[in-house]
């Protein structure tokens, strides 16, 4: 039996949680690995999976976080530690964040007092550039598709060679210069959708529902506003903050000329070349950020403000101790990377040619888990 007080443990996602679809979850394979890792170390541990709206505001789906912990920690002393990816990562350390007002109707503070580590996994600390081009009219119809995309690529795998081309075609001009592409979208959203199982199509449905409540969270996402909530959310003394960074390969002719001639693969290579774009624009994010990646360098190699995972600047990622580096994309980390002997099949969000395996996520999540196990 397992000796010691029992932990809490919360996997946070960000703002891709539309992948919470039935079969396929945000965290594939973490909450089971994590257990069995726990498990072997003799911790008593539960794992808790928390559900924001996607798109909320960082105060609210601080809120709803702060919530579902009251609801499931109990109101004993056993320590909590929060593991967040992406948006989730500013979620916990908001959470977590001393004399923070949540617009909650209980004591937060002897809650967040039990709290042991925040863990944050390709989080934006200092915003990411690309979430200035899910804004506008032409933005939120571009997250939405890609919202779509990324849900059949992870379920399915593949999409009609129709639709395909239309998705590609769609992504290439909007690099171009006065390329008018807003006519496109709506109708390119309803064929994928009509793609998916009637499951799927439903559950697709709910999640734009939720995101029509309130999109606060992604201006909220851009370097400017992260610079104010830097300024605002202090860490709590008694913390132990981590963090997991990763970059992914730089999207090239070569890269895509070895992909081959599937049109699946191509297409979302184009998606993934567009997302490095506009990740990498918006110039340097912080300054000091060299510093604690510099250890990691022999993984990561030579480290510049072009670097990022497909959503987040790999300069971004960093707060309190770098834990673990890693060549990989912004949803390899959290699981979804190529396991076709997995059941259900395990289908890669993008074909990035980071060479992220099953070996590569055990480490990651070893690594954190010892961690966690670690922090006093």
């Amino acid at each position: 039996m397992p000796s010691g007080p029992k932990h809490h443990v919360y996997l946070i996602p960000g703002f891709f949680g539309f992948v919470n679809f039935g079969r396929l979850m945000y965290f594939a394979h973490v909450r089971e690995f994590l257990l069995e890792r726990f498990a072997a170390m003799d911790i008593d541990v539960e794992i808790h999976r928390a559900h924001p709206l996607p798109v909320a505001s960082l105060r609210r789906r601080g809120a709803e976080l702060a919530e579902f912990v009251a609801e499931t920690a109990g109101a004993d002393a056993s320590p909590i530690h929060l593991v967040g990816h992406s948006a989730g990562g500013l979620d916990a350390r908001l959470f977590a964040a001393p004399a923070v007002d949540l617009g909650i109707d209980f004591d937060l503070d002897p809650l967040a007092r039990r709290i042991r580590s925040v863990t944050t996994i390709c989080a934006p600390h200092y915003g990411t550039p690309l979430a200035s081009s899910f804004t506008g009219i032409v933005g939120r119809r571009i997250l939405r598709l890609l919202s779509v995309f990324t849900v059949a690529a992870l379920r399915e795998g593949r999409l009609p060679l129709s639709i395909l081309a239309k998705i590609g075609g769609v992504f290439v001009r909007t690099q171009l210069p006065g390329g008018r592409v807003e006519l496109l979208f709506e109708q390119l959203e309803r064929e994928v959708v009509s793609s998916l199982p009637d499951e799927d199509r439903a559950n697709v449905s709910a999640f734009f529902e939720q995101v029509g409540v309130e999109q606060a969270l992604i201006p909220q996402l851009m370097p400017e506003s992260i610079d104010l909530f830097n300024a605002t959310t202090r860490d709590r003394a008694g913390v132990r903050y981590m963090s997991v960074v990763a970059k992914a390969r730089r999207p090239s002719v070569r890269r895509q000329v070895a992909l081959g001639a599937d049109p699946f693969d191509q297409t979302a290579y184009a998606i993934y070349r567009w997302l490095h774009i506009q990740t990498t624009s918006g110039g340097r994010l912080i300054q000091d950020g060299r510093e604690l990646l510099a250890p990691f360098e022999a993984t990561l190699g030579a480290i510049d403000d072009a670097d990022n995972d497909g959503v987040v600047p790999l300069r971004s990622q960093p707060w309190g101790e770098v834990i673990h580096a890693c060549i990989a994309d912004h949803l390899d980390v959290v699981g979804h990377f190529d396991d076709e002997d997995h059941d259900p099949p395990h289908h890669d969000w993008l074909p990035t040619k980071s060479k992220f395996t099953r070996y590569e996520f055990e480490k990651l999540w070893r690594k954190v888990a010892e961690q966690i196990a670690a922090t006093p």
